[in-house]
């Protein structure tokens, strides 16, 4: 009988890479099946099969988002959301494109998503369902028109099984970050890049489109313990608290020990992109139009505070873990720490005095 003798590619930044053997080519799907049979030997697989609906869909968010100007889909529509802001036309695509994949599934029983008011509930799969999936679809979606990076964040939580039909809804969604079973986030840039954590250290997978396949780029990624970048709107600084101000002015005037560059995109999921991979520190701190902060806890901070603290960063909203946060509702709005463990520490003693 033959034998099939399999090799193994390194993928290298030039046109040769796919002709080099003895290194080790990783397709996210590749990687969620071993990591499942190394911690989970008796998974079903339904949760790689979601996971998988997450990464096809925003194959085609990203493929949307390089033409949009090309098809006429940048700029805003006569609508506004929940939250009262602008719709952007690439937001209703792409979570037309998120609600539809991952409604196809089989396994989940309810989505919820920035653009819509209400958590929408999977009729088919209500009773059965084993996971509600929360997303932001576009995060940064008003950046599109100038071509800066935007992204996807997603967060999965585990649900009770409801055979009656008849359990709350909301108590399947409004649960505490420290619950979710899996997190991550895609920034659509110069290139497309899925960053995803189920528990068991943070990953990174970058899409090749050569192949239509999100490739391992970023293995076991973590959080340098300090930086030299600070993250903020700047322009509302004198709105900030005293504490907030004055561990900024330590920052910048060199008094934290070292010196700090800003850095500040406007796009959640790019902002944190940088920090994840180079240290140092993000903040959305309360302001006087925001007291209670401005980010949606459900949707971006609380997957992005998995993440972080996968690698071996913190995230808090200025004196709490955001983690251990109890939502109270769907698009509730917290202040936003996150980083390296040595600025977010500091920022804790500032607010703490």
């Amino acid at each position: 009988m033959a034998s099939l003798k399999l090799e193994t590619w390194n993928l290298k930044p030039d046109t040769d890479a796919m002709n080099e053997p003895n290194a080790q080519l990783l397709t996210v799907q590749q990687h969620i099946l071993e990591a499942q049979r190394r911690h989970h030997p008796g998974a079903s697989g339904e949760f790689s099969w979601l996971l998988s609906g997450i990464t096809l869909a925003t194959k085609i968010v990203a493929a949307q988002v390089r033409r949009a100007g090309l098809a006429g889909i940048i700029g805003v529509t006569r609508e506004t959301n929940v939250q009262g802001e602008k719709v952007q036309k690439l937001d209703v695509i792409a979570n037309q494109t998120l609600l539809q994949f991952l409604g196809n599934r089989g396994n989940v029983a309810i989505m919820a998503s920035e653009e819509n008011e209400d958590p929408v509930i999977v009729e088919r799969d209500r009773k059965l369902g084993k996971y509600v999936v929360v997303f932001d679809p576009l995060d940064g979606s008003s950046n599109i028109d100038v071509n800066v990076s935007v992204g996807t964040i997603f967060s999965i939580l585990r649900r009770e099984q409801d055979p009656s039909g008849t359990r709350d809804v909301m108590a399947d969604v409004l649960q505490p970050g420290h619950r979710q079973v899996a997190a991550g986030y895609v920034v659509y840039g110069s290139s497309t890049m899925l960053v995803y954590s189920a528990g068991s250290g943070v990953h990174g997978f970058t899409l090749d489109p050569a192949i239509g396949a999100y490739l391992m780029s970023h293995e076991n990624l973590r959080m340098p313990a300090c930086g030299s970048v600070y993250s903020c709107n700047e322009a509302n600084i004198t709105t900030f608290p005293t504490a907030y101000q004055e561990f900024l002015w330590q920052l910048k005037s060199g008094a934290a020990g070292r010196q700090y560059s800003s850095r500040y995109i406007g796009s959640l999921v790019a902002d944190f992109h940088r920090t994840l991979l180079q240290g140092g520190i993000f903040l959305y701190p309360p302001t006087k139009s925001h007291p209670k902060g401005k980010l949606r806890l459900l949707y971006e901070a609380n997957p992005i505070a998995f993440l972080a603290e996968q690698a071996g960063g913190l995230a808090t909203d200025g004196k709490s873990r955001i983690l251990d946060i109890a939502p109270d509702s769907l698009h509730q709005r917290t202040s936003l720490v996150v980083g390296s463990r040595e600025e977010v520490e500091l920022l804790s003693r500032f607010v703490g005095e």
